[in-house]
């Protein structure tokens, strides 16, 4: 299996820390703990989303002149998405192969 900081040269030390507390924590039931963390960078990415819908608006309406707080909420969100469809394409990927295998 591929190291996670490998899909296009990413690393965070936040996802390190989450496939540790994942390890610890095998034993109970570890696809819920997957899907659960999954949901959650799922959940994570809308909230950027949303906050770049806010930011607009309040450039838009003349409350925020700083057009730099527009562009990191997009940013921000833009890498979030792409982070997240990187990892949905690795766990597609690997069901597959899965599939592919021979019993």
């Amino acid at each position: 299996m591929t190291p996670i900081n490998e899909l296009y040269n990413v690393s965070s030390g936040v996802i390190e820390q989450r496939v540790k507390e994942l390890k610890l924590d095998e034993k109970k039931n570890p696809f819920d703990k997957v899907l659960a963390g999954a949901m959650q960078m799922v959940d994570e990415t809308n909230g950027y989303f949303n906050k770049v819908s806010e930011e607009e608006v309040r450039f838009e309406l003349g409350q925020s002149l700083n057009t730099h707080d527009l562009q990191i909420a997009q940013e921000k969100a833009n890498i979030t998405l792409q982070y997240t469809i990187a990892v949905r394409d690795r766990v597609i990927a690997a069901y597959r192969e899965l599939m592919q295998m021979q019993i």
